[in-house]
């Protein structure tokens, strides 16, 4: 009896087997929306109206920390379609259209390659130099379908919605015509209770609404197709957002998007837990995407690719961590990096000494981010509500768990000083592991990387990444005590050192008088981001005379970002001296041809308003 048990399950499993392997490969359709957290009834948002987000989390699995590895659109799509963090292929800049490398390959080619029909309707958007846009897709168009595949072929197709975006609450719809009444939002605790923050929340949750019934209407045209036993869907959000402090900042509301798989039964072995309708807590993001994409098909992952299969055969086990990053946002300069666990968030900030809430002008174009600005100047916020217009601190630590909003700050805590270090060195580690490029200031590595790659630069360039690391860690969090090492780090033969030495500097501002003279010397140095902030640093140390002349050098140079970093200081410094506005006026004289993509242009605009100047009484249209 034993012998026809065996034999019976060897059956079984034999038969299971030989089914999985004539199955055909599955179809994958991707529903995108865009600046969305978790507000969905399935994620136990309460306010939130998703139905058909709930129904598709019911049919399929819903994940409980998914993670965008960066707070915006086009570095996010970067790191999806490339496989690896964008920071480890220098496109970690909101729209910075560098070359990609070329051992680098789209996702979609490799789909095609397998043999799949792929459709991209139709946002592209992904951080890269646009000729090298070309080919990815057998169609990428307001029109590409699924249903114009060849016959035979399965198909991996991508719909993306803008309902959500950020755009959606630039423009304040009458509250009377509001379905979510801003008198029923439950504000997060750093937000003031203006009535133009309500109204903005009401609206965004309408918007999220209208998106969730177009993901309804996808899910019913696939229905209708006949191609739902055949088809896996994910469904996911591009970032978080999207009212200030969410989209662009490597927060929970920033970073943590909604992320649904729903798996046909035929495919069941492909399920990560038993049964649908299940959450899955595993850590996941969108650097992971590539490899589960070539898991479910059972294709090869190439070994450059930086993420984990979370579903098919090549899954691999949970990881510790999840990763995220900041770069320049639009005209202004930040950087960050940040780990998250299954309880902790911990975020390193390299330039602490620039406030949260920096003007962007497509930021400010909320009534609710203008009321809170308003709210602060009139000291009508509260201690959490303030931190956002002042300076941060070097590192932050949030349990996530307790403080879902991330407001109480535990990386001075003594009781955290172990899972502070513990996140510490894994960021470390990560950022040494990808080659991170944004230890080089953006005009610098454009110098630099001239007629190669920065993802090939950092591969074959004489660079210590761990004492450049080391270095911008030290300057980023540093002590009176720690003049010496700045006034050597000036002194190094590599730029990038000097960079973070001079900003170790200002980081110091009044305590660094005694390096005054390093500073000097630093005003004339051949890298302008090293020039830029020497220069910020001497003018706030009372030699403003010296620091402007250095910064209105900046703005004559060639290089773009290196004038946008030179407007982002002369914001800073509020200097108004009519030689300033002479200086930043002549700058946009030398651009020449306006282009909403030149950040000097939009730093430049910004300035002009500040400073009451309109640019068309000096010829310059720049009403964009």
């Amino acid at each position: 009896m034993k012998n026809l048990i065996v034999v019976f399950g060897l059956f079984v499993l034999i038969s299971c087997n030989s089914t999985q392997e004539e199955l055909p490969p599955p179809n994958i359709l991707w529903i995108t929306s865009e600046d969305n957290s978790p507000f969905a009834g399935c994620y136990g948002d309460e306010f939130a109206t998703t139905p058909n987000m709930d129904a598709l989390a019911a049919e399929g699995f819903l994940y409980t920390h998914a993670y965008a590895n960066v707070p915006v659109c086009a570095p996010a799509r970067n790191t999806i379609l490339t496989g690896i963090y964008a920071t480890s292929g220098g496109h970690q800049h909101m729209r910075s259209y560098y070359d990609k490398s070329d051992k680098i390959k789209p996702y979609p080619r490799m789909l095609r390659e397998a043999g799949y029909y792929c459709t991209n309707n139709s946002k592209e958007d992904y951080n890269i130099n646009p000729e090298q846009n070309e080919d990815f897709w057998d169609e990428s168009s307001n029109k590409a379908h699924y249903k114009n595949r060849p016959e035979g072929k399965p198909f991996f197709a991508v719909f993306n919605t803008t309902i959500s975006h950020e755009s959606s609450i630039h423009k304040s719809i009458p509250s009377e015509e509001l379905r979510h009444r801003p008198e029923d939002v439950t504000l997060p605790p750093y937000h003031p209770d203006t009535p133009e923050m309500r109204h903005d929340w009401a609206q965004y949750y309408d918007k999220i609404e209208d998106m969730d019934k177009k993901i309804g209407e996808l899910l019913q045209e696939l229905e209708d197709s006949g191609e739902v036993e055949n088809t896996i869907v994910f469904y996911y959000g591009d970032h978080g957002g999207v009212l200030a402090r969410s989209k662009r900042y490597v927060y929970e509301t920033g970073t943590r998007v909604p992320f649904i798989v729903r798996i046909p039964e035929k495919y069941k072995h492909l399920y990560p837990a038993e049964n649908p309708g299940s959450q899955i807590n595993r850590l996941i993001s969108f650097v992971d995407l590539v490899p589960t994409l070539l898991s479910l098909i059972g294709e090869e992952i190439p070994e450059y690719l930086q993420g984990n299969a979370f579903l098919g055969e090549q899954k691999t086990k949970d990881p510790e961590y999840a990763f995220m990053f900041r770069g320049r946002m639009d005209e202004r300069y930040d950087m960050s990096r940040s780990a998250r666990d299954n309880k902790y968030r911990y975020i390193r900030n390299y330039i602490p000494y620039r406030v949260y809430g920096q003007f962007l002008e497509y930021l400010w174009r909320a009534p609710s981010i203008q009321s809170w600005e308003a709210a602060y100047k009139a000291g009508e916020c509260n201690e959490i509500q303030s931190k956002f217009w002042n300076t941060k601190p070097a590192e932050e630590l949030y349990d996530t768990e307790n403080d879902p909003w991330e407001v109480n700050n535990l990386a001075n805590d003594p009781q955290y000083e172990d899972v502070l270090k513990r996140m510490r060195s894994a960021t470390k580690d990560w950022m040494l592991e990808i080659n991170d490029t944004g230890f080089i200031p953006e005009a610098e590595l454009i110098d630099r990387t001239e007629g190669t790659t920065a993802y090939d630069y950092m591969r074959t360039a004489d660079l210590d990444l761990n004492a450049l690391i080391d270095g911008a860690n030290l300057a980023s969090d540093p002590q009176k005590g720690d003049i010496p090492f700045l006034a050597e780090m000036l002194d190094d033969e590599e730029a990038a050192i000097r960079y973070w030495g001079a900003t170790g500097m200002l980081i110091l501002g009044e305590d660094a008088g005694d390096a005054q003279e390093a500073l000097r010397n630093a005003l004339n140095d051949s890298s302008p981001n090293v020039k830029v902030v020497a220069a910020e640093a001497i003018y706030r140390l009372g030699f403003e005379e010296e620091g402007l002349q250095a910064l209105y050098e900046v703005l004559e140079t060639p290089n773009s970002f290196a004038r946008t970093h030179a407007l982002n200081a002369i914001d800073c410094i509020e200097d108004e001296a009519a030689a300033t506005q002479m200086a930043v006026l002549d700058m946009i004289g030398m651009v020449g041809e306006f282009n909403r993509s030149h950040y000097d242009l939009r730093a430049a605009k910004g300035l002009l308003t500040k400073w009451n100047i309109d640019p068309m009484d000096h010829g310059y249209d720049m009403n964009w």
